[in-house]
């Protein structure tokens, strides 16, 4: 057997083994590279830490670094708060604020499945007390997780930008970010009247209260205070919708982070590192645990794949891989292979892992110039993300886990028709309109 063909037999055992048992894929691709490294390639560790993506390691750790912080001093909860008053009761525009602030937190560099987890629990007890359908409710947060998750800023366009930046492919880290965003809003469209949104516009305006996740209280407390409205004269403010000093200072500084990338092209990664390093001296109880809290887990797969997929670009396997997918004579047949293979495979596997190792597949069949990079990396892109919906990612475990026990096994079977139609349907869609038009 080939050396290139044992890399990439070591490849798909990383995330067979990985999707099977509970070994973490990222560790696991660690050991892969050592082994194959030192027994196949005769590399020293030297060598193979060679390939250890430090700018994704940087970007990683700062971004989710900062928004521990921004959770721990209660940023993020005043942020859903300010998101839900601006509905003023209209029941039906409420998963598409949860949309927005997902798409928001990730935008400006909060992992995917993270900016799930904080939004989840609070978008599906919205929607049990609001009558909403639960399935609705977190396709709409996962879906506005994805929209923004291409951003400049975010850890899903770092992956890809940086790929492209390191292969000298043409790229529009802009481009990238608006077509996602607009793809996941028309996706979100049709899940909206797929899923019960003609009944909530018929329903107008309600009273919309509090809720336990954002104001403390739980189903069984009695009537919460209207938003928009008023309570009892002598009822305590609900402190979690206070602007306090320490969110103004972190909103700020996220709004700073922003400025700083977009307009004078700083380092996404110690630009947010730099901000979260301030924010600590300002205010050192917000930054209590913050360290504890970055995304170690992500971290660690994203190093570990892109450490192995890097000694596969060494060893010469993207290269014959490409030859081979540039091999199938019909290009644009080609380029819609790598979008089905990037959306099966991130329906059951980590989307940051697939991005970080099918970007670099597509690249010597890029460098061809017989399909536009720029679009097939956006089709590729959406094809990999959007599938998140499945019950068997990350997202779309968080949503079923966040559902009442009465609900979960309807949301469980209808984010998993959903997820894997998607596995069909982004592809082609994305291929189409990217790629072919």
């Amino acid at each position: 057997m080939s050396v290139q063909l044992v890399m990439i037999a070591t490849l798909v055992a990383v995330f067979l083994i990985a999707t099977v048992l509970p070994v973490h894929m990222g560790a696991l691709a660690f050991v892969a590279a050592f082994a194959v490294g030192t027994l196949v390639l005769g590399e020293s560790s030297d060598d193979i830490v060679g390939g250890f993506p430090g700018d994704l390691f940087v970007i990683l750790v700062g971004v989710t670094y900062l928004f521990a912080i921004a959770t721990n001093n209660g940023t993020i909860t005043w942020l859903v708060h300010q998101a839900v008053r601006v509905v003023r009761g209209r029941i039906a525009l409420v998963p598409w604020m949860m949309f927005l602030v997902t798409g928001a937190l990730t935008a400006v560099g909060a992992v995917v499945p993270a900016a799930v987890a904080i939004i989840a629990p609070i978008g599906m007890g919205f929607a049990l007390r609001y009558r909403i359908n639960p399935a609705l409710m977190g396709l709409f947060i996962i879906n506005g997780a994805s929209a923004g998750g291409f951003s400049p800023m975010s850890i899903f366009g770092g992956i890809v930008n940086g790929v492209v930046t390191r292969n000298n492919l043409p790229g529009d880290p802009v481009l990238l970010f608006v077509s996602s965003f607009a793809f996941n809003v028309a996706l979100s469209v049709v899940v909206f009247f797929l899923f019960g949104g003609r009944k909530l516009l018929a329903r107008g305006r309600e009273p919309v209260a509090e809720l336990a996740a954002v104001g403390g209280r739980t189903e069984g407390d009695g009537p919460a205070p209207a938003i928009g409205g008023t309570d009892s004269a002598d009822a305590e403010p609900d402190d979690s919708a206070k602007l306090t000093l320490d969110r103004a200072l972190t909103l700020a500084g996220l709004l700073g982070l922003t400025i700083g990338v977009l307009f004078f092209d700083l380092d996404v990664g110690f630009t947010a590192i730099s901000v979260a390093v301030l924010l600590s001296l300002v205010s050192p109880k917000s930054a209590k645990g913050a360290v504890s809290q970055v995304a170690w887990p992500t971290v660690l797969l994203i190093c570990g794949i892109v450490t192995f997929v890097s000694m596969m670009e060494r060893a010469g396997t993207i290269t014959f891989l490409g030859d081979q997918v540039a091999g199938i004579g019909v290009p644009l047949l080609a380029a819609a292979i790598i979008c089905l293979i990037g959306a099966a495979v991130s329906a059951f596997a980590s989307t940051t892992g697939i991005l970080g190792a099918l970007i670099p597949l597509a690249v010597p069949f890029l460098l061809a110039g017989e399909v536009g990079a720029v679009g097939l990396i956006i089709a590729l892109s959406i094809s990999s993300s959007v599938v998140d919906s499945s019950p068997f990612s990350t997202s779309g475990a968080l949503v079923v886990a966040n559902a009442t026990e009465e609900t979960r096994e309807e949301v469980f079977g209808k984010l998993m028709r959903w997820g894997f139609s998607m596995v069909l349907v982004a592809p082609a869609v994305s291929w189409l309109v990217f790629v072919v038009l």
